[in-house]
């Protein structure tokens, strides 16, 4: 009679324990995404070449040294330059909540204020400096309203990470002929109390010295 009494017990205990690691995993995923009503979905990042800003893709092809032309006194010729890479996330804020009967006010806009570029490669070589480029910190400013989608640009390969290596060591087919990298982006902001709330977004990015546009 005690041994089933025990065994009772002891399935009682399991269940309370189970329960409660799922409560955790619920807790720690709502903890997350920051105290905040409203949380931001990057729906997709794609980047554009500097010098080609307006065609937007995925993945991202950085040209390390682009030849423009330039009209000399002798003719046209061809300089090398270095141009910065832009990327353009389209985010949407959304409730937690969605069955809440009071509807999303101003209040719960969010404010993206800053964003942070990080690369890493597949094959597990990301010292930066030497594989990969700095990761970097940028700012901007640009809002969402709750359950609404927004558009915004931000630099993704910034000028100095090709003046650098490893980057540097591509140019003019010099060292490494590509270096194939995940750029990591995260974005940073606040709804309209001041809660805090990030995601983030990945984007393929390829380095090398490609063919120049003519």
């Amino acid at each position: 009679m005690r041994s089933i009494f025990r065994s009772r017990v002891a399935a009682g205990l399991a269940a309370i324990l189970s329960s409660a690691v799922g409560l955790a995993s619920c807790a720690s995923e709502l903890t997350r995404t920051g105290a905040s009503p409203a949380f931001i979905i990057v729906e997709s990042v794609v980047a554009a070449s500097g010098a080609e800003p307006d065609e937007f893709g995925a993945p991202l092809y950085s040209d390390v040294v682009t030849l423009v032309e330039q009209e000399t006194a002798s003719g046209p010729v061809r300089v090398p330059s270095i141009f910065s890479d832009v990327g353009q996330a389209r985010v949407r804020v959304a409730m937690k909540n969605p069955t809440n009967p009071t509807a999303p006010t101003a209040i719960n806009s969010i404010t993206i204020n800053r964003y942070r570029v990080e690369y890493r490669r597949a094959d597990g070589r990301n010292t930066p400096g030497v594989d990969v480029p700095h990761g970097f910190d940028g700012a901007t400013t640009f809002t969402v309203a709750a359950d609404a989608v927004g558009t915004f640009s931000f630099e993704v390969v910034r000028h100095q990470a090709k003046q650098e290596p490893p980057l540097r060591n591509l140019a003019y087919n010099g060292g490494s002929q590509i270096i194939s990298t995940i750029a990591e982006i995260t974005f940073y902001g606040r709804d309209q109390a001041g809660n805090e709330v990030s995601a983030t977004g990945t984007l393929s990015v390829n380095f090398g010295d490609f063919g120049d546009p003519q």
